[in-house]
């Protein structure tokens, strides 16, 4: 069969099932938009994610209490201490290149207003806090 023949067949294929031709170019249309549009959100997810970053500035540190992985290994998880405000204020006094800090006390609890209630992470922290960010 030459080509000419081939595109013959498959113009007389689509005439013959228009309906069917429509289904299959709208379902091809839509899968592209589809991927393109997954492709644009997790572009600029990543893009302001990079901006809001970057705002911070490189001269910000978090420092925070907790175990840390090293070589698969669990270090410091025996101990539940956490830093206190005397730490804060050390930490300060003894750190000169400090120029701000603020503690910042995250916990976990219920929200409740009238018959209902929402559990949810509750954030606390200093006034210096909206100056540092």
């Amino acid at each position: 069969m030459n080509y000419s023949n081939l595109i013959k067949i498959a113009k007389n294929a689509l005439m013959r099932n228009k309906f069917r031709a429509f289904l299959t170019m709208l379902g091809i249309i839509i899968g592209v938009a589809s991927v393109i549009a997954m492709l644009a959100i997790g572009q600029g997810s990543k893009k302001s994610i990079q901006d809001q970053m970057s705002s911070m500035g490189s001269n910000l540190v978090f420092i925070m209490p907790g175990s840390q992985q090293r070589g698969g290994v669990m270090v410091g998880g025996s101990s539940n201490q956490t830093l206190r405000m005397e730490d804060v204020e050390a930490i300060s006094e003894q750190c000169s290149a400090i120029s701000a800090i603020s503690p910042e006390l995250r916990t976990s609890g219920q929200v409740v207003f009238g018959n209902l209630n929402w559990p949810t992470t509750i954030y606390g922290s200093n006034a210096a806090y909206l100056d540092i960010k």
